[in-house]
């Protein structure tokens, strides 16, 4: 009979990993992120734990979307009150948070519980190129498109 293989979750074992946004589409975008962020890239995933590495998203500012959804997409909030409801444009978006764009889908493949909430928060998002996360030597994920 085989044993069933738990990881140790040691906090050594997690890497940064550095995406280059730029061209990229938003969906395939945060698939990929989702995936490193759940360690589904690694051989040792386990779904109930966190295995994932830490994902810093650079250029988040030049991701685009497929076909006409540039100027037709359209993201809704509600404020909770009645009539409470408004909505913002992609396009006007991307100038004002352009990294709510990026967390906003990731968050959306991740898990609806507590670890979908822990894993979020290892994801780090910036608007340029520059990131303050140098000391943690990250390496560079290539983008597959």
């Amino acid at each position: 009979m085989s044993k069933t293989f738990i990881p140790k979750n040691d906090l050594d074992q997690r890497k940064w990993r550095v995406i280059d946004a730029e061209g990229a589409i938003v969906g395939r975008l945060a698939v990929q992120i989702a995936n490193v962020l759940r360690g589904r890239d690694k051989a040792i995933y386990t779904p109930h734990l966190d295995t994932g590495d830490f994902v810093v998203v650079v250029n988040a500012e030049k991701v685009k979307l497929s076909g006409n959804k540039e100027e037709d997409k359209a993201y809704m909030f509600y404020s909770g009150w009645r009539g409470g409801e408004s909505y913002r444009k992609f396009k006007n978006l991307r100038q004002t948070k352009p990294e709510w764009i990026i967390w906003h889908a990731v968050k959306g493949m991740l898990p609806k519980n507590r670890m979908g909430k822990k894993l979020i928060t290892k994801l780090k998002i910036y608007a340029g190129p520059s990131h303050p996360h140098t000391a943690q030597n990250p390496s560079v994920l290539p983008l597959v498109k």
